[in-house]
């Protein structure tokens, strides 16, 4: 069957909240593709236990980014959405595909040297494979491009080894070449505690970061104590160099305003960030306030969630499971 769109595939971790740097960074950026390509979207809980999860926090935590995903404009109806351990296709696959990357290729990753620290020899084998787990939830389904972010550009890069070499190995074309695809203009939002560094759910100070399920009081409070400089807010972008706090902040208008930062600059520049931090406040609350009312709307009845689920990983699997089926006839297993 021909395809009359190409089909992306991405997913989310479940651990922990969803923040703002989600939204701008992916979450709007999947709900605007959903008119230009045939979307798969999944919640990747097997992702999530490559460290360790407190299991009731996980199924909770799954609930609630299947529920955040579907409050910001997630079409389950269109689209697919479903929990990556409902399809048993994705850990299948993911063994062959173990069986074809190489240690090295692993060995130069490094997401897993920057997550493993300086204890690697504790990290658990599952985070040290987690780029060929990713690279099997995406097979699977013969997807071609993925929107990502700069620091996943690795592990595309490592997905197209592993395809090009199980197609040489097994002499066939099965596997699709895979495109990212790096959108939207604030792909990389920081931390409100340190503009060097990415916003993160993971970050142990909450003031670091906007949590999509912040009230208007919380995300006021949060930006009133943003980390800046004490110069002016300043007229061009130029002013900006070397204070990553405020270039920060203003990205972050500009992404909420559809507009550029030399526009945010013009309206707001030469003033303290006062003014400033309680515009942006209002435009975060303007923003993150629908998603956070209809998540809670959503969570008010997890087997509504739970259905979506369902329903999703039914679809996923159909999809899924004939292609794997393939790829174990290819590599000589055994049908049951």
């Amino acid at each position: 069957m021909i395809r009359s769109m190409p089909r992306i595939f991405s997913g989310v971790q479940p651990s922990g909240g969803a923040t703002l740097g989600n939204y701008l960074g992916a979450f709007r950026n999947w709900v605007a593709l959903q008119s230009e390509f045939e979307c798969i979207w999944c919640v990747v809980d097997l992702h999530a236990i490559t460290q360790w999860q407190e299991p009731a926090a996980l199924s909770a935590q799954t609930r609630e980014m299947t529920a955040v995903l579907m409050a910001c404009g997630i079409d389950p109806q269109r689209h697919i959405l479903f929990a990556q351990s409902h399809v048993r296709a994705h850990a299948q696959l993911a063994w062959i595909l173990n069986c074809v990357a190489r240690v090295g290729w692993l060995s130069r990753m490094t997401q897993f040297k920057e997550k493993a620290g300086k204890d690697r020899e504790n990290a658990s084998v599952g985070l040290y494979a987690y780029p060929v787990l990713m690279t099997a939830d995406i097979l699977a389904y013969h997807a071609t491009h993925v929107p990502v972010g700069d620091d996943q550009r690795q592990h595309l890069e490592l997905a197209n080894d592993i395809v090009q070499k199980f197609n040489h190995d097994y002499g066939v074309e099965f596997f699709p070449a895979i495109h990212p695809l790096i959108l939207g203009p604030a792909a990389r939002v920081m931390s409100l505690r340190d503009g060097t560094k990415k916003m993160s759910k993971t970050n142990p100070s909450d003031q670091s970061r906007i949590n999509l399920n912040d009230d208007a009081d919380t995300i006021a409070l949060k930006i009133r104590r943003a980390k800046t400089d004490a110069a002016p807010l300043p007229s061009e972008e130029g002013g900006l160099v070397g204070r990553p706090e405020a270039r920060n902040l203003v990205g972050i208008y500009a992404a909420l305003a559809g507009a550029e930062p030399a526009d945010v600059l013009r309206e707001h520049g030469g003033k303290g960030f006062g003014a400033f931090k309680d515009a942006l406040a209002a435009l975060l609350v303007e923003t993150v306030g629908p998603i956070a009312r209809e998540t809670n709307r959503l969570l008010a009845d997890p087997a509504e969630i739970d259905a979506v689920l369902r329903a999703g990983a039914a679809r996923a699997a159909a999809i899924a499971d004939p292609i794997v089926a393939e790829v174990e006839r290819l590599v000589g297993l055994l049908a049951v």
